[in-house]
């Protein structure tokens, strides 16, 4: 049967802390290349690339709206809407959102929501598995995606099923079990993996929010009909939203539904949920060590050492059943046999205030990046780049000297009311109370060193837009 045009649902506002420290709540795992040049998230977008496919419908956090965008133009791809959530709500309000809002245009048309940490590396597998599950998915079931299971895992949801190829129906679809449980599955071989995907109708995913979770429709729709338009985003209401319950999609609906059918996916899958999960993908040695990155390992058995900036060195000796994580703020050591619970140490690391649970040293603005170099008392070193097209204003604030030292790239600086060309080598000093509007009207990104020297270096004084066509966005921005 040939394809449908189907509107991929790109699922990408969560946060992934058992990943920590790659994954942060400020550029979480499937914004990060851990395989390769390209991220989790560009690699969801291009597999759903094909031509039988529709422009992708994001759903993700405002925070990470200029994120998505510079991730999708890399790759070549035009997203279509683009829903930003005011506060995450877990996946359950996610796809309700973007099932009311494909529903309003065509509520028989094909979606497939598609989470966007994972790894598929056979695109035509993919592919033919959601060929196999069109037909039910027309004629109203909700189509999931099943992994044969190859050990007892807890961290997954099973599908209880009688297929051993193609499509079947499911039995019972059961959310992350017990390991005794989760052991009973696996030597009964009726169980399948939850993949996470979902083929469906509009029709058919509202419907079964309407029977089994209905207390999310009134608020999410209104969160919708609320949306307001910001540039390229659609802005989901935040009050009505706020009021959604938090729950994932499977708590809400899949444990309840009675309509679903599974394709058994033949294809290699891994949903990267922890540390262990990424140290099976890294293909480990014969002795079970992975590296990744600038890192070796002398004398270790299955291990994994990853090294995330190419001016570290990570040497592990003698190891045996550990995984190490060196990122340049944040060192990880943990047995994996305790990788579901890094977790915890973010939570730890919250309540002592640490700012590397949640944050980087590299922040993502609208119209570039900041990043902080170096810091101490009374002076701060960062590198700003700011993105062809893009605009900034700095603002001088009491007892600070600011000199932005371009390094690379032309520039212009609106100052003292005149226009300066800036080159590299030449720099703008910036002191209160005066005012700096930074332009690059270039093709390539223009790169800054910005040195602040005096009180409470960090401080608020940047805002900016992203382009010129762009320019009623005014969002601050924070230098620290």
């Amino acid at each position: 049967m040939t394809m449908q045009n189907i509107t991929p649902v790109l699922l990408c506002g969560g946060c992934g802390t058992r990943l920590w420290p790659l994954s942060r709540t400020s550029y979480p795992k499937q914004f990060a290349a851990i395989f390769g040049d390209e991220s989790l998230f560009q690699r969801t977008a291009r597999r759903s690339s094909d031509v039988r496919f529709a422009a992708p419908l994001v759903i993700t956090h405002a925070d990470f709206r200029f994120i998505v965008t510079e991730q999708l133009v890399a790759t070549g791809i035009d997203p279509g809407p683009i829903l930003l959530e005011p506060e995450g709500r877990n996946t359950g309000p996610a796809v309700l959102a973007a099932a009311l809002h494909l529903g309003a245009t065509d509520p028989d048309q094909l979606m497939l929501i598609l989470p966007s940490d994972q790894v598929m590396p056979d695109a035509a597998a993919f592919r033919a598995a959601v060929t196999e599950g069109e037909a039910a998915a027309l004629a109203g079931d909700l189509v999931v995606f099943g992994i044969t299971p190859d050990r007892a895992e807890t961290g997954f949801g099973y599908l209880e099923t009688a297929v051993d190829s193609g499509l079947g129906r499911v039995r019972s679809f059961i959310e992350k079990p017990q390991i005794a449980q989760a052991e009973q599955m696996l030597a009964s071989g009726g169980y399948l993996w939850n993949a996470g995907m979902i083929l469906c109708t509009p029709r058919a995913m509202i419907a079964a929010f309407g029977a089994h979770a209905p207390q999310l429709v009134a608020p999410v729709r209104a969160a919708l009909t609320g949306a307001r338009a910001d540039l390229g985003f659609l802005r989901l209401a935040a009050g009505p939203w706020a009021e959604a319950e938090a729950i994932s999609i499977d708590y809400a609906v899949m444990e309840h539904a009675r309509n679903l059918s599974v394709v058994r996916y033949a294809g290699r899958w891994s949903d990267l949920g922890s540390w262990e999960a990424v140290w099976r993908e890294a293909s480990p040695d014969a002795a079970g060590v992975a590296t990744i990155g600038p890192a070796q390992a002398l004398g270790c058995r299955d291990t994994l050492l990853h090294a995330e900036d190419e001016g570290q060195v990570l040497i592990g000796i003698g190891l045996e059943g550990v995984i190490v994580v060196a990122t340049p703020d944040a060192v990880l050591v943990a047995d994996r046999s305790r990788a579901q619970d890094v977790r915890r140490a973010v939570d730890v690391l919250r309540l002592t205030g640490a700012p590397q649970a949640d944050s980087f040293a590299l922040r993502h603005r609208a119209w570039g990046t900041v990043e902080t170099l170096v810091s101490g008392e009374g002076f701060m070193v960062q590198r700003v780049i700011l993105h062809p097209g893009g605009t900034l204003g700095v603002q001088g604030l009491p007892g600070r000297v600011e000199t932005w030292q371009l390094v690379s790239g032309v520039a212009r600086a609106l100052q003292g009311g005149s226009w300066h060309r800036i080159e590299p080598r030449q720099s703008v000093e910036i002191t209160s109370p005066g005012f700096v509007q930074i332009e690059n009207g270039g093709d390539l990104p223009v790169v800054w060193i910005v040195v602040q020297i005096g009180d409470d270096p960090g401080a608020q004084g940047i805002c900016g837009h992203q382009t010129a066509e762009n320019s009623a966005e005014t969002a601050p921005c924070l230098m620290g």
